[in-house]
């Protein structure tokens, strides 16, 4: 072990005394990672499949599917409080009664913390987008097992203050799977030995779930009324969504508003605004009314809960998706655009250059900046259907965009323990 492996070791050892010292007075991702540990009877050649938080676990619908159907033992891990929120409730259909897909909290990367995770070692760790985890993957890598990102993204930034331990991590890892194409250059200059290009999994996600009965009374109430869906938004950008939307109403009086906020800590923060704006809103997140005379006298839902976005975007008629108007790195719009919404986002979209590009190109969404916004979602509003999602054939997605789900598996097939 050099000192690249010793530093790290000793900090994060330290580290982890020390939060199990506090632990009664740590936040509640602290507790959860430091109580973390599988379920005994996982079978030897178990597939450890690692989904930081929602954004991931979302992201991970189509390869757990695929992992379980090839009669793989999955354990998904995930380090946040609202990803375990999501995962308690994704777990029955990821696991479809099969008994193989089970989910829980990921470790702290100390000794203490992957004892349990390794004493019946798995036989691939798999994880999303950017998770390097410099003492996991050195232990991993002295047992021979493999170790895979898919969905590989990584920022200029992220590549910038990529110090030794972010390199020494990277070059313990078997497979990368980038996402795009700079993507997979940077984890070349990181050191990743192995790379390959499968593309955006976002762009291969399975069908959302069905959204809770309680849907249908909003939908007959709003039946008639088009709806503006705002997704994903930040900090500064439910007001500035606020003010559009009070502006279309006076040309569409019957506009109703849908907004989802991004992080879940923000929830209370956005009620508060919409309370002090004098909205007549209702928290999805609240005992929904009973009838949909009820919804009638109800103007804006506050999505405060997490996993229906997805398919709350075909409840609308045009969408704005956040993140790049206050922000500057943008949320996902193919959520919508499956659903043939006229689609708005920010010129802030750098995370998703992938999927915005080919999706401009194509005609299904667009890029406009704060100060036309006001004209270009009155000209949506004006020329789309009530319910685009709920009309005929989709339109399809750029060729581009097509088969990252398929790709990803046969990198995957390579290295994982499946009967050929």
């Amino acid at each position: 072990m050099d000192w690249i492996d010793l530093s790290y070791l000793v900090g994060v050892s330290l580290a982890g005394a020390i939060a199990r010292a506090l632990r009664r007075g740590l936040p509640a991702g602290w507790r959860l990672r430091l109580e973390a540990a599988p379920p005994e009877n996982l079978a030897p050649g178990w597939i450890w499949l690692h989904a930081v938080s929602v954004g991931e676990l979302i992201l991970a619908d189509g390869l757990i599917g695929w992992l379980r159907d090839e009669g793989l033992r999955v354990h998904v891990t995930t380090g946040t409080p609202a990803g375990i929120e999501l995962m308690t409730k994704r777990l029955p259909g990821w696991d479809q009664a099969s008994g193989c897909v089970t989910g829980g909290a990921f470790p702290v990367d100390d000794p203490v913390g992957l004892r349990a995770f390794l004493h019946r070692p798995p036989g691939a760790f798999i994880a999303l987008e950017t998770e390097l985890w410099p003492n996991l993957l050195r232990e991993l890598e002295a047992r021979g097992i493999p170790r895979i990102i898919v969905n590989g993204r990584l920022t200029a930034r992220s590549l910038e203050r990529g110090g030794p331990w972010l390199r020494r991590a990277a070059s313990r890892l078997t497979l990368v799977s980038a996402r795009d194409p700079e993507s997979a250059e940077r984890f070349r200059e990181l050191g990743a030995p192995y790379i390959e290009l499968g593309g955006n999994l976002k762009a291969d996600l399975p069908h959302p779930a069905p959204l809770h009965e309680g849907w249908e009374l909003l939908r007959a109430a709003w039946a008639g009324h088009p709806v503006l869906v705002a997704g994903n938004t930040v900090a500064g950008e439910e007001a500035l969504i606020l003010d559009l939307w009070r502006q279309a109403r006076k040309a569409v009086p019957e506009l109703r508003l849908i907004l989802a906020p991004r992080q879940p800590r923000r929830f209370p923060e956005v009620g508060a605004i919409f309370a002090q704006a004098g909205l007549r809103f209702h928290r999805a997140s609240a005992l929904w009314p009973q009838s949909a005379t009820d919804w009638s006298e109800v103007d804006a839902l506050l999505l405060d809960t997490l996993g229906e976005l997805p398919l709350a975007y075909r409840e609308g008629t045009v969408a704005l998706v956040g993140g790049g108007w206050t922000w500057q790195g943008g949320h996902n719009p193919l959520e919508p655009v499956r659903w043939g919404l006229p689609t708005l986002i920010g010129p802030g979209f750098e995370n998703f250059r992938d999927l915005v590009e080919p999706l401009r190109s194509a005609g299904l969404l667009q890029v406009v900046a704060l100060e036309g916004l006001a004209e270009a979602l009155g000209c949506a509003l004006a020329g789309a259907p009530l319910r685009p999602g709920f009309g005929g054939d989709q339109p399809p997605l750029p060729a581009t965009l097509r088969g990252a789900l398929g790709r990803t598996c046969s990198f995957l097939q390579k290295f994982l323990p499946i009967e050929r």
